[in-house]
């Protein structure tokens, strides 16, 4: 329901006293990451106000992604879904290649790989994505914001409001 990308983290829920996480994370793209235990953690949320203010930001942000994705799967289609998808992944990556198969996709947008496969190939025609083995590399950001439908501008702008150095 959700990306985090360089500008989040897990395992926030700690902020609101849980000991164990029931979620399920699965990372798509490589990357790095650094791992902060959660004593650790408590203590920076007590001793250090910005960076409890920060996170409290970045709560509200993540819930504000959750909720229009919930509600952008259920009201868009297939294909503006996808552009929106891909356009939240090439804000996280530092090029315009992004490493995922046709199948994860798939398994993010709630649909059968055939549905994938042909707006793939519709995004290709139209020169917005060049699809590669386990890859597919973001031609025209342009294009695919004007095939996104309004959410991915309004969860960007969402994000931007209340942590300001996310983008570029």
């Amino acid at each position: 329901m959700a990306t985090i990308g360089r500008e989040g983290c897990t395992g926030f829920q700690a902020i609101f006293g849980d000991k164990e996480s029931s979620v399920r994370f699965l990372v798509q793209l490589p990357g790095s990451a650094a791992r902060m235990s959660r004593s650790a953690f408590l203590r920076a949320m007590k001793a250090m106000p910005a960076f409890r203010n920060l996170m409290h930001a970045y709560v509200q942000a993540f819930m504000e992604q959750v909720l229009v994705s919930g509600a952008c799967n259920g009201a868009h289609s297939v294909k503006q879904r996808l552009a929106r998808w891909l356009l939240m992944m090439d804000d996280r990556t530092d090029d315009n290649l992004l490493r995922i198969t046709q199948t994860l996709l798939a398994e993010m947008l709630g649909v059968q790989r055939p549905t994938i496969t042909n707006a793939v190939r519709e995004f290709e025609k139209a020169g917005l994505i060049a699809p590669g083995q386990r890859q597919i590399a973001v031609l025209d950001r342009q294009g695919l914001l004007q095939v996104s439908c309004e959410c991915y501008q309004m969860v960007r702008r969402r994000i931007a409001f209340h942590l300001p150095k996310t983008y570029r």
